[in-house]
């Protein structure tokens, strides 16, 4: 079964990468540039997918928290601290490469924007979610603890995602896919990295997943061993 999982996690990765190389060329060649920011646009198609992949994670987190609560399964508990290890990771990474789009389009690296501050008090909900690991307390009352954190943190999931719509924002999300927004190459671009970022996306989360699995199994062990 572990062999299974590492093959499945060795073919998204690698399927990833394949796919993330054609977006290369779909971004810099196959794209128009657009016509205020140029080439500094392209940063977009980056943005985009950590930015929506980031969201997915936390409503794993979600799910995940939820199934624990009610089958008390360690593998739930494993799966969303997976989770949202990625999640943090890809939603720090979006806010980096939207600071840097930012610079270009807006003159600053920050602006208190609805959708900008929501996204950052969100990255600091499930760090404080990652801290928890770290308490000292029994496994099962961490993971407990986790999950119904894991579940009113995902509160603020709708407000990230809801946030151009119910407050005047500058952020470009709204025009996305609009139908004067952007072209069409620009559209299928931003498809082909979302689904290529999703590969990555699989192979990542299964990947320490496993590896929860096995720091559980090596925290089981050390504790018969203390007994013993």
């Amino acid at each position: 079964m572990a062999q299974r999982g590492t093959n499945y996690a060795s073919f998204l990765a690698l399927a990833g990468g394949l796919a993330l190389a054609l977006c290369q060329w779909l971004i810099f060649t196959y794209a128009p540039e657009d016509a205020a920011l140029g080439l500094s646009q392209k940063i977009f198609y980056t943005h985009l997918p950590l930015a929506w992949w980031g969201l997915i994670s936390f409503a794993v987190v979600f799910g995940t928290s939820i199934l624990y609560l009610w089958r008390r399964e360690s593998r739930w508990d494993a799966l969303a601290l997976a989770a949202a290890e990625v999640g943090v990771l890809l939603a720090v990474l979006a806010l980096a490469t939207g600071s840097i789009w930012a610079r270009r389009a807006w003159g600053v690296w920050w602006l208190w924007d609805s959708r900008l501050t929501t996204t950052l008090v969100l990255c600091f909900v499930y760090a404080g979610y990652l801290v928890l690991q770290g308490l000292d307390l029994p496994a099962e009352r961490r993971a407990v603890l986790r999950a119904v954190v894991g579940i009113v943190a995902f509160l603020d999931v709708p407000l990230v995602f809801f946030a151009t719509r119910l407050k005047k924002t500058v952020h470009p999300v709204g025009q996305m896919f609009s139908k004067s927004g952007l072209e069409p190459e620009m559209r299928l671009t931003i498809l082909a990295c979302l689904a290529a970022f999703g590969l990555l996306w699989a192979a990542l989360l299964l990947v320490r997943y496993r590896l929860g699995r096995l720091e559980e199994r090596v925290e089981t062990l050390a504790f018969k061993d203390d007994e013993d």
